[in-house]
Order: C-alpha cells, then sequence, then structure tokens
C-alpha cells in the first residue's frame, strides 16, 4: 500500500496532469455509502486499492521515451517548438544537383519494412555479461602489484628472462649455396653429425621443438666386457702343452669348486647319528604309559613358625621428608661437583696445547688412512665393472668351460669336432655384460593330461 502511495505522490507532483480523487475503492456506487474494507491484509490491498491513474501515467511516461527519448517536461524548448516564416520560395525549393536526377516520386518504403522498423528511442538495456571478465578479480589484483614492483624499481621474473635472452643477429647473412659443378668444394657427408639448429634456442625452448639433452649416463657401457671374448691359447685345436695344462687346471678348479658346494649342502642335509632311533628308543616309545612309574617322594617338611616369623611378607619405604640442612648440602655439593668439572675440562684444554705435535701426527695418519680406503673402494668398483651385477631375482651362471682331454685332441681342423652352441654363448655374453638379467628356460606344464586312444584299425590287428 506504501508503494502506491508512493506512486500516487509522484502523479501529482509532475506538471501537466490534472489529480482526480477516485472514490472506487471507498465509495459503493448503487448505495452512495462508503464501504468499510479491512486493509491491514495484504490480499486487500491490490483487491481494493486503485491504481489506473498510476499505470496511466506510467504508460504515458513509457510512450514519451519511446517517442522522443524521454519526457517532454525535461526537454528544451527549441527541441518541441519552431519558428514558421511561411512557404519557402521556388528559387529556394531548387538545389543543385549534380548530372541528370531520376524523375517521377521517391519511391516509399513497404509497410511490412515499417512495422518491422525498429522506431523506439529508448537505448537498449546494458549487457553486464558483456563487460564481465573471468577471473577479473585475480587480474586486477596482478596488474597491481606489478604497478608496485614497477614504482620499486623490480623487474618480474618473466620480463626478466626477455631481458636475458641474446639478441638474434638478423643481419648476417646467409652463405651462397655453391654450385653443385664446382669440384673445389667441401665434402659433405651425409652420414656425419646432423647440423646445428640455427634457430633461437629461447624459440626452440618454446615451442618444444628443442631436442631433449641426452644424459650422460646412458652414453656409459655397463660392463667394460668386450663383445666377444677370445678363448685361453689351451682352447685351440692344436694348442701348446703348457697352455693346454694351464686350462686344464683352470677346469679342474672349477669341478673342484662345485664338488665342495655340492658336499657343504650334503653335509647340512645330513642327519645326525645321535638322532637316529635304536631298538631301545624303539621299545621305550612303544611301552610308554603302559609301565606304572614309581610315586615321586613326599614333599619337604613345611617351614617352622618362627621362621615365617623372620620372613619379610612386605614392607612400605616411606620417604622421610628431608630438612633445610640436607637441602643446603646437597645444592653445594652440587655446584662443588660442576665447578670440579668445569676445572678438569680447562685443565685438559691446556694440556692439549702441549700435544699438538701428537695431534698433528694423529690425524696424518688418519688422512693417510681415509686416502687408502678410497683407493681400495675405487679399485673395488673398477673391479665390479667386469664383474655381472645381480639384475634380477636369479644370479648369473657363467658357462661351463669347453675343454679337450689330451687323448681327445685332434690334430687337423677336418677331425676337429664342433661343441658348444654359439647362440648358447651369445646369450650367456648379454648376461655377463649386464645388457639382459639372468633367466632360465621356462618349464612347460601340461594344462590337461594325455589321453591314449587306440584306433580300431590298430586294434583289429592286435
Amino acid at each position: 500500500m506504501a508503494a502506491a502511495r508512493r506512486l500516487k505522490r509522484v502523479v501529482a507532483s509532475q506538471p501537466g496532469f490534472l489529480h482526480i480523487k477516485s472514490t472506487s475503492d471507498s465509495v459503493d456506487l448503487a448505495g452512495g455509502r462508503r464501504k468499510r474494507v479491512n486493509k491491514n491484509k495484504k490480499k486487500n490491498w491490490n483487491k481494493h486499492s486503485d491504481i489506473n491513474d498510476v499505470d496511466e501515467f506510467l504508460e504515458d511516461v513509457r510512450h514519451q521515451e519511446r517517442t522522443t527519448g524521454g519526457l517532454l517536461s525535461e526537454r528544451p524548448d527549441d527541441s518541441l517548438f519552431f519558428l514558421d516564416v511561411g512557404h519557402p520560395k521556388k528559387d529556394e525549393q531548387k538545389e543543385p544537383s549534380e548530372g541528370k536526377k531520376r524523375k517521377g516520386k521517391t519511391p516509399r518504403p513497404l509497410r511490412i519494412d515499417l512495422i518491422l522498423q525498429h522506431d523506439s528511442l529508448v537505448p537498449p538495456p546494458k549487457d553486464v555479461l558483456a563487460y564481465q571478465q573471468p577471473n577479473a578479480k585475480k587480474i586486477r589484483r596482478i596488474a597491481q602489484k606489478a604497478e608496485q614492483l614497477a614504482a620499486k624499481g623490480v623487474v618480474p621474473r618473466r620480463q626478466k628472462k626477455l631481458l636475458n635472452r641474446q639478441p638474434v643477429n638478423r643481419t648476417a647473412k646467409k652463405a651462397a649455396t655453391e654450385a653443385n659443378n664446382n669440384p673445389d668444394r667441401e665434402y659433405y657427408d651425409i652420414w656425419g653429425q646432423e647440423s646445428k639448429d640455427t634457430a633461437d634456442p629461447w624459440y626452440l625452448q618454446q615451442t618444444r621443438k628443442k631436442r631433449i639433452k641426452r644424459p650422460e649416463k646412458l652414453n656409459e657401457k655397463p660392463s667394460v666386457l668386450p663383445a666377444v671374448e677370445v678363448i685361453a691359447p689351451g682352447g685351440s685345436y692344436n694348442p701348446d702343452f703348457f697352455s693346454h695344462q694351464a686350462l686344464l687346471q683352470e677346469a679342474h678348479e672349477v669341478e673342484v669348486k662345485k664338488q665342495k658346494e655340492e658336499d657343504k649342502i650334503e653335509r647340512q642335509l645330513a642327519v645326525n647319528r645321535e638322532d637316529t632311533a635304536t631298538e631301545e628308543t624303539v621299545f621305550r616309545e612303544q611301552v610308554q604309559g603302559l609301565v606304572e612309574e614309581e610315586e615321586e617322594e613326599e614333599a619337604a617338611a613345611a617351614p617352622n613358625v618362627g621362621e615365617e616369623e623372620d620372613m619379610v611378607v612386605g614392607a612400605i619405604a616411606l620417604a622421610e621428608k628431608k630438612t633445610e640442612r640436607q637441602r643446603k648440602k646437597e645444592r653445594a655439593d652440587k655446584i662443588k661437583e660442576q665447578r670440579r668439572l668445569a676445572g678438569r675440562q680447562l685443565i685438559k684444554q691446556r694440556q692439549q696445547l702441549f700435544q699438538l705435535r701428537s695431534i698433528k701426527a694423529f690425524i696424518k695418519q688418519r688422512d693417510q688412512q681415509t686416502k687408502a680406503r678410497q683407493k681400495q673402494r675405487k679399485a673395488k668398483q673398477e673391479a665390479e665393472k667386469a664383474q655381472p651385477r645381480r639384475l634380477g631375482k636369479l644370479k648369473f651362471q657363467a658357462q661351463d668351460l669347453e675343454v679337450q682331454l689330451s687323448d681327445e685332441l685332434a690334430g687337423s681342423l677336418r677331425q676337429l669336432k664342433p661343441e658348444g652352441s654359439v647362440l648358447k654363448d651369445r646369450f650367456k655374453s648379454l648376461q655377463k655384460r649386464n645388457l639382459i638379467e639372468p633367466r632360465e628356460r621356462a618349464k612347460f606344464k601340461r594344462r590337461h593330461k594325455l589321453k591314449y586312444v587306440e584306433k580300431r584299425a590298430f586294434r583289429e590287428i592286435t
């Protein structure tokens, strides 16, 4: 109701409008009496309130805004009135024109085009979404921070990168390509190293066209062993006697080592003779529980009553309260002990001044020991490079030496019998050089058992 009253006051204040009092909401037209309506309820506000004058006023305001672009009472007089000076003369109506004008009247627009034409002078509402930006508050905060840093003379990190970039020498001219028929031109190897990129490194980095630098560790070989190891001189088809005996001795040591490992496993798995069962132990186990054992001796006599009284059943040690004299003595003893320790520390430091020579010799000895340990560690690392590493769950098992006994040696290549396998030798070489992990042959496990069936033709024959 308050809104309706406010609108009525606005209507009454506007010039050019007559104030007409409406009695439709409070006077009964039939009887001429005032209708009593309870206005303290919201449902009666719109039902018994006449706002036709407000609607007419607002509609007139909207009409003025559409036709003239605003209220007529607010517009100046020059835009509303004009000075009538009569009809213009014929000479003034004629205007100079270039060329020939089309004869006849100007074509008028169609009615359908006039209907569709926009005739309202009210500007369209402002599109709020067109002025909104995503993360506008964050962008504004970043811009304010950049202005503050610029005022302090601090250069942002991105701008510093741009300033640190090396300028590209664009004035350098490209080398002129030589003619193909010039015999004195330099030789170009197509299998040689690739040419370096002449583009800007920053551009290559940002466009991710620059190749990733290969780690130096990938260029190192996993083992220093050669790809193909040459066999010892004793492994030749016609070896020297001493070389052959040296190879036999090496193979003998390998076999002895294997035999020792097998004996060790047998000793660990062997049963102790003392733990073996005899006839007597077997008989005792069989008659266990059948023969009654003798009763145990009677328990010792109970202790005397006097001894029980002497035993201490329990004692509660009550903490005695210390006197002030005892506390002072404890504090004095504590201070005295601290002073004694500080004095000993001072004496020890003074004595170290006279031990500078021995301390220097001790430090020198420790440095020598450290250097010796470093050399040993480095030598051990170099030795481990020639040994196969543990790459999987299995250890590397060296291949058996292919040795022929003295009576098996052939005098010529024609009588030589081939031994070993080239494929197995290469496979073991890859494992030894740490290129692949040691493996074992996969065990074939049949999913279904084989079923043997005799054919009818075979059954007839048998």
